[in-house]
């Protein structure tokens, strides 16, 4: 029986408070793996778990076949892939999981693609603690061939691996996903205003909502539509949806009354109040 094939030389390069344990995974892994980062503890770390430790980003970038990249911002980014590329070999590819802004991952797509060297955008959710058990959420973006070649690397550090689209589509994804997230804790702050306003205890709140989002699934319970369309009277989820807005409207009224009552400012909630049914497609 033939061997089966060896899997990817994979390079890492950002190991801060997610790159460090997503780096951490791989080197746990079968994959060979050789990291780079500015500040030399996460490296020693690395160094006692495995991995190759590289003195620059060009010296890395030449070893690998995969080089995912970690780092701060856009611009740290395309500081990175330059470097890359002055060594980077032919068929290169490069896994970008900052989060970066939308026309980022095209732009540079161009870039690497003048040096035979193909991008995906993979963008992570999840948090450290998922990027420390490999639980991760990963979005990516990229062309089929790209994704094949980093798909080994995605599979140690994600147990949820979405090939979203073409390059940008997997950034495109995680800042629709973020900004449910970010809006839901704009949210949970007025909850908190006028649970205090009230005269309760908000940590004993928190606790109630990780319970129950626990159960129910949190915001991400209504999507499971393929489109945002108004719902055909007939459709399944016009009885769903039609009962969440009954209570949604019936408890956001209560909620905006005691805030006037009680003197707290809750503007998300009183947009809620009148966008709920539109936006659930009734």
């Amino acid at each position: 029986m033939a061997e089966p094939a060896p899997g990817p030389v994979v390079g890492f390069v950002g190991l801060g408070n997610i790159g460090k344990p997503m780096a951490l995974r791989l080197a746990a892994s079968d994959l060979p793996l050789h990291v780079y980062d500015v500040a030399p503890e996460p490296l020693a770390e690395l160094r006692d778990a495995g991995a190759e430790v590289t003195g620059s980003v060009a010296a890395l970038s030449g070893a690998v076949d995969v080089l995912c990249v970690m780092v701060r911002d856009d611009e740290q980014v395309r500081d990175v892939l330059l470097e890359a590329l002055t060594t980077a070999r032919a068929g290169l590819t490069v896994v970008v999981h900052s989060t970066v802004a939308p026309d980022t991952p095209g732009d540079l797509a161009d870039v690497a693609a003048r040096h035979d060297v193909r991008l995906l955008d993979a963008p992570v959710s999840g948090g450290a603690m998922s990027a420390a058990d490999g639980t991760l959420a990963i979005m990516v973006g990229g062309d089929d061939e790209a994704f094949a070649a980093a798909r080994p690397a995605l599979d140690v550090m994600g147990a949820k691996v979405v090939h979203a689209g073409p390059v940008g589509a997997g950034t495109r994804f995680k800042l629709a996903r973020n900004l449910m997230h970010f809006v839901a804790f704009t949210a949970a702050t007025e909850a908190q205003r006028l649970a205090e306003a009230a005269g309760l205890d908000i940590r004993a709140l928190g606790d109630v909502v990780r319970h129950t989002d626990a159960i129910t699934g949190g915001p991400g319970a209504i999507m499971h539509r393929d489109t945002t369309a108004p719902i055909a009277p007939d459709d399944f989820w016009h009885g769903v949806f039609g009962h969440v807005v009954a209570l949604g409207e019936k408890d956001l009224g209560f909620a905006v009354a005691l805030a006037d009552e009680l003197g707290v400012d809750v503007p998300l909630a009183r947009l809620a109040e009148g966008r709920l049914r539109k936006g659930l497609g009734l």
